[in-house]
């Protein structure tokens, strides 16, 4: 049995394999869409790891003690899942197969990146419940392969899952088939409804601009406009909400910008060396508009063909490498 898939291989059809991040990724890939070439450690691959290890029934142990009222019960059930996991050794096969996969893409860095099978319906979005680890060597791979597994045991996730599904908690994940709350299911149990996590591993893209973009405007929901957003440095700096970025608004039936609001950014991150750091930016760069129009303009287009392509308004992360830009996700607007 087969645990990675490359990005080539997938489809928006393959959520349930390759969750959310995956699936996207892939579907992109199939359009020819500029996106970082990577593969994805299937959902599967989990179910094998704590298959392997054993470590199915005392995860859900832990998990069947969770009182949701008490904000302490489930920091020490998720302390103690994410601990149970990272002492746990790395099945053999299951690592060989990850690295071989990883030395076919010939990119010294990549960013490794938790992809819950759950994720991003047009309704609900784990954007920000799980973990991302950026500019990860071969050394630090299958530690960061199994930290982003051990994030759909963060508080933050358990609470998620718990106000989505409320009708099923205490439900970290889920079984529907079987009425309870379940740990991934034996071979032949009925999956439907089950959440596990798969991990999107991506050549890194080290990004002198990166940000975000709305397909429709998320405030007016003028469906004419586009909002694409800008800072300096990673684009982890946007996501996390660390940074406030430039905010460009595009009228798409002619590309012309209507408005142009720039932000003062006084931190970055970056690559410096083999770590990721927040690094200071120079006052004189900081307060200057991040895109210029042409820019601007290019990368609008191209976040218009992906609207394009999957018929509705997308939430699309973006970076630019060399004045090259690559598309690094696109998920539905939640918020319209």
């Amino acid at each position: 049995m087969k645990f990675t898939k490359n990005f080539k291989e997938i489809t928006k059809r393959d959520v349930g394999i390759a969750g959310g991040k995956g699936a996207s990724l892939g579907e992109m890939t199939q359009a020819k869409l500029a996106v970082p070439p990577g593969f994805v450690v299937l959902a599967t691959a989990f179910d094998q790891f704590l298959s392997e290890t054993d470590l199915k029934q005392e995860i859900q142990a832990e998990l069947d003690k969770v009182n949701y009222k008490d904000t302490n019960s489930v920091d020490r059930a998720s302390n103690e899942i994410r601990d149970m996991i990272a002492d746990t050794k790395f099945p053999a096969d299951l690592g060989k197969e990850i690295l071989s996969e990883f030395k076919k893409l010939k990119a010294e860095y990549v960013a490794v990146r938790s992809s819950a099978t759950a994720e991003d319906s047009k309704t609900a979005s784990w954007a920000g419940e799980l973990e991302t680890y950026l500019n990860t060597n071969q050394k630090e791979l299958l530690n960061n392969v199994k930290k982003c597994w051990s994030s759909l045991f963060t508080p933050r996730a358990i609470f998620y899952r718990h106000e989505k599904y409320p009708d099923l908690t205490p439900a970290p994940l889920l079984g529907k088939a079987r009425g309870k709350a379940s740990l991934p299911l034996t071979k032949g149990e009925n999956k439907k409804g089950y959440i596990s996590v798969a991990v999107v591993i991506q050549k890194m893209v080290q990004s002198e601009v990166s940000g975000i973009c709305f397909t429709v405007h998320p405030v007016t929901k003028d469906k004419n406009q586009m909002i694409l957003e800008a800072g300096l440095g990673l684009g982890e700096a946007i996501v996390s909400g660390q940074i406030t970025p430039d905010s460009y608004v595009i009228d798409k039936r002619d590309w012309s910008i209507m408005d142009i609001n720039i932000a003062e950014q006084t931190m970055m991150i970056t690559k410096k060396g083999k770590a990721t750091i927040h690094a200071k930016v120079p006052k004189n760069k900081g307060g200057k508009q991040k895109l210029n129009g042409k820019k601007i303009v290019e990368l609008a287009k191209l976040c218009g063909q992906i609207e394009k392509h999957y018929g509705f308004p997308c939430d699309i992360e973006w970076a630019m490498e060399k004045g090259k830009f690559y598309i690094t996700q696109s998920r539905p607007i939640t918020t319209l």
